[in-house]
């Protein structure tokens, strides 16, 4: 069988890369569209086989720039989004509201067979966060634009390559207290990135259109759980602070003035709100593509980074 050309935005980032790998395993060429390829390309080209992967480097918001690619592929798949904003351009509404859109009316245009999204999980839920509010009227915005999409909503995507566990693993080696917001007991179904590319190149070969697909891992956690977890991963005790939600906004407004904030005021808000499955759409267990991997055992083939003693410590329960 002839494997059909896919066209990627957002390939640079842990799901696009894992992605890339799987597709192209499958036998589906793959076309990544980057805005700088002397800092990603080469990068990039490790990903796939020669042959597979074509990395074009033009301005994904530019749509006189990207048209052509359209039309030489069968599948779009965008994985492209942010979780705080940055300047005048990469604002919510630029990224998660407006991109999407001219992305759907192209593929639309082109006669793209299928037309993939990833959103988020929750968003409906979260109506004070500018995020979640951003995500679901670009998913709108999509439907309207390309009525056999397929949006996928996803709770935390996870991996060695994340900015997520990697992050609070070494925020816990590094602080004696931790922060608590919302009593850390805001719900998480935690899904591995192998899991959720699984997904999505279950939908590619089974040619799926016109679904909501929410995207879960095999557990539910609290956020504590789940601190808990990386904690006695990486062979650390630390104090948990419950924090008052005046004592969070203050911290949040601050952290906002670094480039890189861990903690934005719209996150705190969006973190009110639990990412686990509402049942009201079909889920990747219900599309025969059940989550297999856990975040505990998943999180144990990595921490050793942050362990005393690195990759030749002893691992050591604390409970």
């Amino acid at each position: 069988m002839k494997g059909k050309n896919c066209l990627i935005f957002g390939g640079t980032g842990q799901i696009g890369r894992n992605l890339i790998r799987k597709l192209a395993t499958n036998n589906y060429k793959v076309t990544v569209v980057t805005r700088n390829i002397h800092t990603k390309g080469n990068f990039i080209k490790t990903q796939a086989n020669a042959g597979y992967i074509d990395i074009v480097e033009v301005n994904p918001f530019n749509e006189k720039e990207i048209k052509p690619f359209f039309e030489k592929n069968d599948i779009c798949i965008n994985l492209i989004g942010i979780l705080f904003e940055k300047g005048k351009k990469n604002t919510f509404v630029n990224i998660h509201t407006n991109f999407p859109m001219m992305l759907a009316k192209l593929a639309h245009q082109s006669k793209i067979q299928q037309f993939i999204h990833v959103s988020a999980l929750g968003i409906e839920k979260a109506i004070d966060s500018e995020y979640a509010i951003s995500k679901l009227n670009g998913e709108k915005n999509v439907s309207k634009s390309f009525n056999k999409a397929v949006i996928l909503r996803p709770s935390i995507v996870y991996s060695i390559d994340d900015n997520f566990s990697t992050t609070f693993m070494t925020l816990l080696n590094n602080l004696p207290i931790f922060p608590l917001y919302y009593n850390g007991q805001t719900k998480f179904s935690p899904i591995h990135c192998s899991d959720l590319t699984d997904v999505i190149l279950n939908i590619i070969k089974k040619n799926i259109n016109s679904k909501i697909i929410e995207c879960v891992g095999p557990e539910i956690l609290s956020f504590k759980e789940i601190l808990s977890i990386l904690l006695n991963s990486i062979g650390k005790k630390r104090f948990f602070l419950p924090f008052p939600l005046f004592a969070a906004n203050i911290t949040a407004k601050i952290f906002e003035l670094m480039p890189n904030p861990l903690l934005t005021t719209d996150q705190l808000r969006l973190l009110k709100y639990d990412n686990i499955v509402s049942n009201n759409y079909s889920s990747n267990a219900s599309i025969g593509v059940p989550a297999k991997k856990t975040f505990e055992d998943e999180i144990k083939k990595y921490s050793y980074m942050w362990r005393d003693g690195g990759q030749f410590s002893r691992e050591t329960s604390l409970d």
